[in-house]
């Protein structure tokens, strides 16, 4: 067995700034995107409820403000030098709300209870790296590999090594449950007077569309670090209002911001505004089986006059980055300069005479034009940037039209149907791996391979890497999958997200990350 350096010390620059907040009783005003479908974390599948659930559980392993993985319920842990088996040692101090301590067969009844298909969870897929977890989700024969060695040791066999792991147990899916709770409830273990939970906040009141109201837990191991006493979450989908409270100090951070208003709020508020890079991309999905899609010139014709700075600064005013690969910049277990389209530093100009001669090699332009529908779900920014790129075509002989659908009927189009010539799509991670980003376009994903790349060298590395358990070895298998994709362009990426927020100077310890993680333990109010 390899022995992890991974102990609760990590958790000591992240606390240590906690340890002069003030000792009265501090609210927590939190805006969220909306009111939670549920808070049973094995059927969400939403950030509104993600933002809730990191407050009310623990997992072995938890974010912290940087959105690094660091121990949570385990201190620490081994993993097998094949990469096979995690090992948790739990802290002796972790409890749940009610004072019983948590037990490595808490974690081995709610990894069985997620996979056990009468849940319906989900994202129950997303621990499919389990061994035993896909085959008894899917309703056949098999053993769950979580294992209780002891109480405070819990051991749980993977399939193949799985390099990101770990962020796998920073989801919702990865939070436990307390048996005997869910046992005497049933599905009613999620209503305030019934819930036991283990994080730094347990559920005082769920009032639909008016607030969520959590509390600290004293039972929690960290409680003395714990500097808020009580969080209000209220949901806002309408977002101005978010801003306008906030404005009127009643709120303390909204999580999201209208893109219209931007501009606006930065010119008033200045760095209350932020804006950080986030993992997601928004990308045009286009349909390779169709003519001239299946053309390759003509793909990297389409892709090389898009001004993707125009895109993030006018259409998205500043709220999206120019996207010139497809897995977002700054992710887990990649290379530090990964691959990108090749004509990401070419100008414009230079850019437009190259895409006019590929289009002309192909046997179009102005002359002998083509048309294009743009399929994309309604929204106002979703419409400009289809008007947008329709004219940066225009030069190249593209006619383009448009296909508007609500956002239900343009996924189940792109999942079902595929009779696109270019969709809209985006993807927002759920870990900090590429794998999360490059998997969508195998041949074997007919649910999210927009553009139906059929590739078997493409899908090849994928496999390779799934089994290599060396990081660096497997980074570089995983550039040449993206390599392959941006040299291909079955979807074209145009944007990276960023997570778009306001942020009262009174509250500390919020700080911008990739995953837009933001646990209230690690944060203190100021007057």
């Amino acid at each position: 067995m390899i022995r992890q350096t991974v102990t609760t010390a990590m958790l000591a620059g992240t606390l240590a700034m906690l340890a002069m907040a003030p000792a009265a009783a501090q609210t927590y005003v939190r805006g969220n995107d909306g009111d939670p479908e549920t808070l049973d974390q094995h059927k969400t599948s939403t950030v509104t409820e993600a933002n809730v659930l990191r407050d009310l559980y623990e997992g072995l392993v938890v974010y912290d403000t940087e959105a690094q993985v660091i121990p949570g319920v385990a201190e620490s842990w081994e993993v097998s030098e094949d990469g096979t088996i995690y090992t948790f040692t739990l802290r002796d101090t972790a409890k749940w709300s009610n004072g019983d301590p948590v037990t490595a067969g808490d974690f081995v009844f709610s990894f069985n209870r997620i996979m056990d298909p009468a849940t319906g969870a989900k994202y129950a897929n997303i621990l499919y790296p389990i061994k035993g977890a896909e085959a008894i989700n899917k309703g056949e024969e098999g053993e769950l590999g979580v294992t209780a060695l002891d109480d405070r040791t819990l051991q749980i066999t993977l399939e193949r090594p799985t390099p990101y792991f770990l962020e796998l147990l920073t989801h919702q899916t990865g939070l436990p449950l307390h048996p005997a709770s869910v046992e005497a409830h049933g599905d009613a273990f999620v209503q305030p007077a019934n819930m036991v939970s283990n994080g730094a906040y347990r559920l005082e009141s769920f009032t639909p569309n008016d607030k969520i109201v959590v509390t600290k837990n004293p039972e929690f191991h960290g409680a003395d670090e714990v500097a808020i006493e009580q969080v209000e979450f209220i949901p806002f989908e309408d977002l101005a209002n978010c801003a306008r409270r906030f404005e009127a100090g009643e709120v303390h951070s909204c999580s999201d911001i209208a893109t219209e208003q931007i501009a606006d709020l930065k010119a008033r508020l200045g760095d209350q505004v932020r804006i950080a890079p986030y993992l997601g991309v928004y990308y045009y999905g286009v349909n390779t089986s169709r003519e001239p899609f299946d053309d390759l010139r003509v793909r990297q014709a389409m892709s090389m006059v898009i001004d993707r700075e125009f895109l993030a600064e006018e259409i998205w005013s500043g709220s999206m980055l120019p996207a010139y690969a497809w897995v977002p910049p700054g992710i887990g277990n990649y290379l530090d300069t990964a691959p990108e389209l090749a004509y990401a530093t070419l100008p414009m100009l230079d850019r437009e005479d190259e895409a006019i001669a590929l289009m002309e090699e192909a046997g179009f332009g102005p002359d002998n034009p083509i048309t294009v529908e743009i399929s994309y779900n309604a929204s106002e920014n979703n419409k400009n940037t289809a008007t947008a790129i329709a004219n940066m075509w225009a030069p190249l002989g593209i006619e383009t039209t448009f296909n508007v659908r609500d956002i239900s009927a343009h996924y189940a189009m792109l999942r079902d149907d595929k009779i696109h010539d270019v969709a809209r799509a985006g993807w927002i991670g759920d870990y900090s791996d590429p794998q999360n980003f490059l998997f969508l376009n195998r041949a074997d994903n007919p649910g999210f391979n927009y553009g139906l790349y059929d590739n078997p060298e493409h899908d090849g590395l994928l496999d390779t890497a799934a089994n290599t358990a060396n990081l660096e070895e497997r980074a570089k298998i995983l550039a040449e999958v993206e390599a392959m994709i941006l040299r291909d362009l079955p979807q074209i990426p145009l944007l990276f997200y960023s997570s778009r927020s306001l942020v009262s100077p009174k509250l500390s310890g919020w700080a911008d990350n990739i995953q837009n993680a933001h646990p209230t333990r690690f944060m203190s109010l100021t007057e």
